[in-house]
């Protein structure tokens, strides 16, 4: 009869020592899936980011050609993209503190083009310009690019950290190093909506 109850015991050890170890494996796999979907959502946002610094230099020298004494304008949009493109954020360093540092000059980039296209309001031939009107109008869908890439990449890493905050996933979260991903916030202006004159 010991012996019986000995072998149910263990029965019950080993079939509850699976139990475990697939609910291990299937939330592990779980929380590797949404990684990489955060990590796939953020190369988004920097190929979108880079879209923008790329057609910066066209823009600048378009503009150079009729506004040569806009200088100061014009380096400050070369400073704030070189500023910006000089942060390279994989999405294994997302830390609120490096996320903070990208949008900072993400945010100081926009507001250099900002000022650089109210240039072109003082230049009626620059506004009329072919290559301008296009490169505006370029930059203005990578704007709507890099908004619709900054909302996936929130999405993705909303679902990931409930994913790493619940229980008992946290247990197996917190084994195995999984921590939160931090989330794109509103740029300081984002209360007061811009004024664009074309």
């Amino acid at each position: 009869m010991a012996e019986r109850k000995g072998l149910a015991a263990t029965a019950v050890v080993v079939v509850l020592s699976v139990a475990a170890a697939c609910y291990c494996y299937k939330t592990y796999n779980g929380l590797v899936n949404k990684d990489e979907a955060v990590k796939t959502a953020w190369s988004n946002v920097e190929t979108q980011y880079q879209r923008r610094a790329d057609l910066i230099p066209n823009l600048v020298n378009t503009v150079k050609g009729y506004a040569a004494h806009e200088s100061q304008t014009l380096e400050s949009v070369t400073a704030a993209r070189a500023d910006a493109t000089s942060i390279r954020l994989s999405a294994d360093e997302l830390t609120p503190a490096r996320m903070a540092e990208f949008q900072q000059a993400q945010s100081q980039l926009q507001s250099a083009l900002g000022r650089l296209i109210a240039v072109s309001e003082s230049y009626p031939d620059l506004k009329a310009n072919q290559n301008f009107v296009e490169l505006q109008a370029q930059l203005e869908g990578t704007e709507n690019r890099i908004a619709v890439a900054r909302k996936d990449f929130n999405e993705a890493a909303r679902t990931y950290n409930v994913s790493v905050r619940r229980f008992p996933n946290n247990v197996v979260a917190g084994m195995f190093g999984f921590e939160q991903k931090p989330y794109f916030d509103a740029s300081e202006r984002a209360e007061t909506a811009p004024v664009v004159n074309f």
